[in-house]
């Protein structure tokens, strides 16, 4: 086992190390940190957004920039007057409105159907911004989700809870990770980092690198689990579930990869609390019997445990 020094922690510091902290790592792997006194210009950061949020949030975001940048020029169309395009036929303002956005529509996409054509100097300047715009909107638009698309991503199962489980001759620490993609992963490293409040730091929190069974697999076509042996150079080794609690005890994972699809490395975060680990349990097995002469695991049993 390794231990790490407060001075050399995950990054936080040595104050936030001295404080009692709540999970360092949400569940969704996520720092639990917010950070504050930034204007939100000066840390927006627009790729690594649209990159990161829901296909739903994303498409939700480019249709409102759309309609946005309809409605503003089809506004300038109809303040230009009611002469500045040809074929608006709606007598009343809210109608001539409505021609006027669907006429921003037609030049934004470049459809131009011909049933309205700008007429004057100001109208055809409109249009020369509008298709302008519309250049730079649809290209930035395709660029996005071209970056979505190409972007590797990692989307690892991890079992809900972790276990202290018979190992060998003594018990360890495990959990349960499987890749839930079809793109297979190479050269999978784990890195698994125990957080504790220790008493001659007062309320300050020690950082120990776990040593694991196995801290790297070649292939990840399965699932792996990931092992810890609490021998006793182990900071578990005098631990149980009453002191775990007690210590705030947090096993912080970190997993890195290559995505063979795309040659690109992936990161995945977890955490487990004390509260979601199971003490005297182990996995169950998640093999089914051979198909077609092929190995089967049943995924959903990822999570399952049996008291021993």
């Amino acid at each position: 086992m390794r231990q790490t020094a407060v001075s050399d922690d995950l990054g936080l510091g040595k104050r936030v190390a001295e404080q009692t902290l709540g999970p360092l790592l949400n569940p969704d792997g996520s720092f639990n940190v917010v950070r504050r006194g930034l204007p939100f210009w000066h840390s927006l950061h627009l790729y690594s957004t649209f990159t990161r949020m829901s296909w739903g949030r994303f498409y939700l975001v480019v249709a409102a920039g759309y309609l946005a940048v309809n409605l503003i020029f089809g506004a300038a169309f109809f303040l230009a007057g009611p002469d500045a395009v040809a074929g608006l036929g709606e007598p009343h303002a809210a109608g001539r409105f409505l021609e006027c956005f669907f006429f921003s529509v037609q030049t934004l996409s470049t459809i131009g159907y011909g049933a309205y054509a700008p007429v004057g100097t100001l109208a055809n300047l409109l249009v020369t911004a509008e298709a302008l715009t519309g250049m730079f909107f649809v290209a930035l638009a395709t660029g996005m989700i071209f970056a979505r698309f190409a972007r590797p991503r990692a989307k690892f199962l991890f079992s809900k809870r972790a276990v202290i489980a018979p190992f060998q001759d003594g018990k360890a620490f495990m959990f349960r990770v499987a890749n839930a993609l079809h793109s297979q992963l190479l050269d999978l490293n784990a890195t698994v980092i125990m957080s504790r409040l220790d008493p001659t730091l007062g309320a300050g929190r020690r950082f120990l690198t776990l040593t694991l069974e196995r801290e790297s697999v070649m292939f990840l076509p399965l699932h792996w689990v990931v092992v810890h042996p609490i021998t006793p150079d182990s900071p578990l080794w005098e631990m149980d579930e009453r002191s775990a609690a007690e210590s705030g005890a947090e096993f912080l994972i970190l997993l890195r990869g290559m995505d063979e699809s795309t040659s690109q490395p992936v990161y995945a975060r977890a955490s487990y609390g004390a509260d979601r680990v199971v003490w005297d349990a182990k996995f169950d097995e998640m093999y089914d019997p051979p198909r077609d002469g092929a190995v089967s695991v049943d995924l959903r049993k990822l999570s399952s445990i049996s008291r021993v």
